[in-house]
């Protein structure tokens, strides 16, 4: 029951969000902003984890999962309602900061209330759980989205995100005790941010993981963009971004199998290798159907990377600061989140889309190298 809970939840308030990604940078090119413009309201979602993510880890490790569950939920709807009540691109700055922020409080608790869930040898199937979870929120949210966008414009569609977060919350208060609690965390003097990153293995995954998590943003942010550029509609772009989530549910349905065949970081490598392919292919293709293939074959790639990472996390990590681990890496990831959208936003808006795809391509070739040695 606490493993299911954590699901739903985790599939409502995804969904939100995910759908709000894509719902503001539509709106924001609907209302005449520029791709640096679209860089910047993306580059604003992760803003606040940026600086609080720790902390927040912190708290979950302290004082369990519920509130950040719940706080996470009603931010992702407040937010959303907010677009509703007031389009407009000023707003959109605000609504970019409250969901981004909601989404983290709740990406923390959730993958904090999964790895303390069952025994050790559990977390590699809970882990499997969460990340398709995650996949059908990453799915569903683009392609409801622009269904609703189309189907009933720009602003209802944020409200009919809203809602979806709204039945996380209720969820969330319906079954408040029955959530689990997330293992004791030690005395705060042996509490030092610098004691995790003095463990070499953990370091690794971090860096390892954040290179993976800017490819999915950068796709994530590159595609409405460039699909706006060749005149494709809400719902078609919806539909891209809804194949790229797609693949990545069946690449974790498949997972398991894989993993009791090949090692770790021999997936990973993999995975950054169809990467590597996709990006450097991408802005060279125009038709529809290539790509949603692409995202599609993308989506296979990226869909294993996110249980075997955090496996590799929580077995870096010492116990009862897997929350404060993830805060880290979310922290990581939040500087790549908000640099990266802003420097490729103001290269897609001089020179267009293709660089952005083919610097991407560039690190990702870098992150191979560093895989393969890992093996």
């Amino acid at each position: 029951m606490p493993l299911a809970l954590v699901l739903v939840v985790t599939v409502l308030t995804h969904l939100a969000f995910a759908g709000a990604r894509v719902a503001v940078a539509l709106l924001a090119l609907h209302l005449g902003a520029s791709a640096a413009v679209v860089g910047v309201l993306a580059a604003l979602f992760p803003v606040l984890p940026m600086f609080f993510s720790v902390a927040a880890g912190r708290a979950i490790d302290r004082i369990g999962v519920v509130p950040p569950l719940l706080v996470g939920a009603l931010a992702v709807a407040g937010g959303s309602l907010a677009a509703f009540a007031w389009p407009t691109l000023d707003a959109l700055y605000a609504v970019s900061v409250v969901v981004g922020s909601g989404a983290m409080l709740s990406h923390i608790a959730s993958n904090n209330a999964v790895g303390a869930i069952g025994r050790p040898s559990d977390r590699p199937r809970n882990f499997t759980l969460i990340s398709l979870a995650f996949s059908t929120a990453t799915f569903a949210g683009p392609v409801l989205a622009g269904l609703a966008i189309d189907g009933f414009g720009h602003a209802r569609a944020f409200l009919v995100l809203s809602a979806c977060a709204a039945a996380s919350a209720l969820t969330i208060v319906s079954n408040r005790t029955r959530f689990p609690r997330p293992a004791r965390a030690g005395p705060r003097g042996e509490r030092r941010m610098a004691d995790l990153f003095r463990i070499r293995a953990l370091r690794q995954v971090l860096a390892v993981g954040a290179l993976i998590a800017m490819t999915w943003e950068i796709f994530v942010f590159a595609v409405p963009i460039y699909g706006t550029g060749l005149g494709l509609s809400a719902s078609t772009i919806g539909a891209i971004l809804g194949a790229f989530a797609l693949a990545t549910f069946v690449a974790r349905v498949v997972l398991p199998t894989l993993a009791g065949r090949l090692a770790e970081w021999t997936l990973i490598a993999v995975a950054l290798g169809i990467a590597v392919a996709v990006f450097a292919v991408f802005p060279l293709v125009k038709q529809v159907p290539f790509l949603m293939l692409l995202a599609f074959t993308l989506g296979l790639g990226l869909g294993m990377t996110q249980p075997l990472f955090l496996s590799l996390l929580y077995a870096a990590t010492p116990e009862g600061r897997s929350g404060e681990a993830v805060g880290i890496r979310t922290g990581i990831l939040s500087v790549c989140q908000t640099a990266m959208p802003l420097f490729f936003g103001a290269i897609g808006a001089v020179l267009g889309m293709t660089p952005v795809f083919w610097s991407m391509a560039l690190a990702l070739a870098g992150g191979v190298a560093f895989t393969r040695s890992r093996r």
